[in-house]
Formats: C-alpha cells, structure tokens, sequence
C-alpha cells in the first residue's frame, strides 16, 4: 500500500462519517424535531456561523412556485422530466438536476436549502431561498401575473420576516452575527428585458429610463438587506438572452425575420445593464459600510460555451434538450404549457440548455465551480469561498 494511502477499513469508515453528516443535513431541513432528537441531531445552530439567502428568479427557484395558487404552468416545473438527473422527480426547479444555489450549499457544507414556501419547520439558521421563476426586479414585469410569480420586492418582505424570527430563536445578538456573517445571493433582471421583448408587456419609456428603474429597484432591494444586516452578496451579469433558444426559436418563426436569429437589440440592452449594475455596485461599496459583493461575469462564461460547446464537455451549445420547434425553443418541454408534444434529449448532461430558457444541472455545476473559487476575471471582487472562510483544503 503507497504511504499515505487510506486502508480500506478506514476508507469505509470515512464513507460513513460522511453518508451521517448528508443524513443529518437532509433530516434537518425535512424531518420533525421528534426524530431530530432521538437521533441526537442539533439543527438550532449553524457552526459554519454564514447562512445563504437567495433571491431572485428562474435561475434560482428551488420550487417557490409549485405553492402559488396558479393555473399558469409557464412559471412553474413541477412536472416530469423537470428533475430527472439529479433528484429523478420534479422539484419545482427549471432543471433536469440541481441549480447553482444547490452547489454552493453543497461546497459552503450547507444543506439544500429548501423553498421558503414549502410548508413544515424551516431552519432558518442555515439560510432561506424566495426565488420565483418569472420574477423581475420590477413589479410591472409581466403585468396581471402578479399571483403567478414572487416579485423582488415581496421576497424582501419575507426576508425581513426571517430575519426578525431569527431574534427570536436566538437572541438579537446571535442573530445580528449570523446575518452578518451570512451571503446574499441575487439573480434578477433578465425578466424584466425578456417579456417587453417578447411582447408580453409594453413600456413607455426609455430604454435609460427602464434600465434606470430595474437597477433602481434592485438597489433598493439590496439597502434594504443591508438594513437588515446583510453584508456579503453575490450578484450575476445577464446571461446572453439575445441568443436564448427561446428568443432564436420565435424569430425563426417570423417570415419577415432574416439572418442571425439572435435578438442583438435585446443583446445591447443585457450588456448595457450590467454594465449599469457593475457601476452601481462600486457606488454602494464606497457609500455602504462593511458592504462586500462578488459579481459574476455569466455573459461571457456561458457565451463560450454557446460558441464552444465541446471545450466544456458538451455536445451541444445551442439548441434545448427538452422542447419543440427550431432549437427546442418553443417552451414546451413537460407538455403543460399549451403544446403537448415535445421532445427530449437522451442524455441532458451533453445539452448546454435543458429547456428554451434554462442551462442544464451541468451548466450550472460548471457556472458554480467559477463562483465559488474562480479569479477576479470572472468573478471578482471577492468569490464565494473567501465569504464563506472555507479552507484551502476544502
């Protein structure tokens, strides 16, 4: 045996430390505090002392929306084959597998961090997710839907909610540090450029003053969690939703459309954003004391792997696994949302997208990986690990 090698019987006895610890994570989240006790299982405090708090949209809905009373199946994925590489059942989440905020979780030593909607005890001490597929930094997007999606504003609201049960379950001092200590995890934006683009809603603005709106939300979103604490956040570039297979699949549709079929005046408006957002987060780092973010440069990093698909492990780059029409763009995978019929991959692992808007459980380990530990390039000032205090060994 080479020096330094494990023996199998310590090998085995590592596999179970560690099938004990996703036990007990698991357990947790789900199981009542009858069981938690007879197991000698303490879930009332979190000794990493960072929870993770996630807003939002699609890109990080764990299942907000599968308890929403709506009949609109176009903001929600509880349906098969929604989940089918990771958890082999929908979950509400827009994937075939887990999203980002699940691989933080799963790198951070959290544990899955369930809907903030789903009923039962929550753990709050670990952290709490209000993403909504369909939300918008702004409460106009996509007008009349307001019960189909949680819009920003109202996911601060439940924040504030949560922060203000923590002081009671521990103590305002405890609490403060916890929410201190905690990172804010945020994607917004890409619905509110996506549905006037679609045509789904109308504006009478500027595209200045639209994107003055959004950001102006959002900031205000963000000062309200700093008010309650918050000082650690990560936030996304808009991923480029000109080339989505969604928007390419509607402007093969258009007889007069002609040429590239990515959308380049959506293209110059996501660039412009964030842009908008990088200035806007260097003005709240000077004003706001103690605030820290890590923004991510997702445009870039999920262009390339549009451009140069089998670089990154995958066979395809842009058409969906799971959709109809051209580029299984048209939303329809799963069935319910007006078109029953569709196709679907064999194998979603080798699709950049798993539906017409959506990265595949792939996708989004790789895009997390780069969150997590990558260099200032693409996520900078600051990564997820160094909020967390993970060691290097980690």
């Amino acid at each position: 045996m080479a020096e330094g090698a494990a023996s199998p019987t310590t090998r085995f006895q590592l596999r179970a430390l560690l099938l004990f610890i996703s036990t007990a994570a698991v357990l947790c989240q789900g199981i009542s505090s009858e069981l938690l006790g007879a197991k000698k299982v303490s879930c009332d405090t979190n000794n990493n002392k960072a929870a993770l708090f996630v807003f939002g949209d699609s890109l990080y809905d764990p299942g907000n929306n599968n308890y929403i009373s709506t009949t609109n199946t176009d903001f929600q994925a509880n349906f098969w084959p929604y989940g089918e590489s990771f958890f082999s059942q929908p979950t509400g989440r827009f994937c075939d597998g887990r999203l980002i905020p699940d691989f933080i979780c799963e790198y951070a030593g959290l544990p899955l961090i369930p809907p903030y909607l789903q009923p039962g005890k929550h753990q709050f001490v670990y952290g709490a997710n209000f993403a909504s597929g369909g939300a918008g930094a702004l409460d106009e997007t996509y007008p009349g839907l307001v019960n189909f999606v949680v819009n920003l504003n109202t996911q601060l609201k439940q924040f504030k909610n949560v922060a203000n049960k923590l002081k009671q379950q521990l103590g305002d001092e405890e609490a403060s540090d916890l929410l201190s200590q905690s990172v804010y995890m945020i994607s917004i934006g890409g619905n509110d450029y996506l549905s006037p683009a679609r045509g789904d809603s109308q504006q009478s603005y500027t595209q200045e003053q639209y994107r003055g709106m959004i950001i102006g939300n959002l900031t205000s979103v963000i000062k309200g969690i700093y008010k309650t604490g918050g000082r650690k956040y990560s936030f996304l570039t808009l991923p480029p939703l000109g080339c989505w297979p969604s928007v390419k699949a509607q402007n093969a549709a258009n007889k007069t459309y002609s040429g590239d079929l990515c959308n380049k005046d959506l293209a110059a408006l996501v660039q412009e954003h964030s842009e908008a957002v990088s200035e806007n987060l260097e003005k709240l780092e000077k004003a706001l004391e103690g605030f820290k973010y890590s923004f991510f440069d997702l445009h870039t990093t999920f262009n390339d792997r549009m451009s140069n698909p089998s670089i990154y492990g995958f066979k395809n780059g842009d058409s969906a696994c799971c959709g109809s029409g051209p580029y299984r763009g048209v939303y329809s995978c799963g069935g319910m949302r007006g078109i029953k019929e569709y196709e679907l991959c064999e194998n979603a692992s080798e699709y950049l997208f798993f539906d017409s808007n959506h990265p595949s459980e792939v996708a989004y380990q790789q895009l997390a990986k780069l969150m997590w530990e990558g260099s200032a390039s693409v996520t900078g000032p600051h990564n997820l690990k160094s909020f967390f205090h993970v060691s290097k060994s980690s």
